[in-house]
């Protein structure tokens, strides 16, 4: 008997979906710029609502190779962000509207 013999295949790892991954990340960092702009900088909410758009085609993507939950979470968490990023910046823009007619 060969001593290097261990009995069958060696097991696969698990393949992580790379997409899901960018996906959930670039969801949590698009809420990230949603809370830095209500509380510090009001620009950081037009920059998360360019991280939630890229971040929803990767989750849209991601789902359509695999039906994994993390990719369903990152299309989620996208979704949410955009809308919240999408309402801070309206209400950015008529907040600046109102200051600018009360100045002029």
């Amino acid at each position: 008997m060969d001593q290097y013999y261990h009995g069958g295949p060696h097991p696969q790892a698990p393949k992580s979906n790379g997409l899901a991954i960018a996906s959930l990340v670039t969801g949590l960092v698009s809420l990230a710029c949603l809370f830095i702009s209500m509380f510090w900088l009001a620009f950081f909410g037009f920059i998360g609502i360019a991280v939630a758009i890229v971040g929803l085609v990767l989750g849209i993507s991601a789902r359509k190779k695999t039906k994994s939950g993390m990719a369903t979470a990152g299309m989620v968490l996208n979704i949410i962000a955009l809308a919240l990023c999408i309402l801070g910046a309206i209400a950015l823009i008529a907040c600046a509207a109102m200051i600018y007619s009360i100045i002029s």
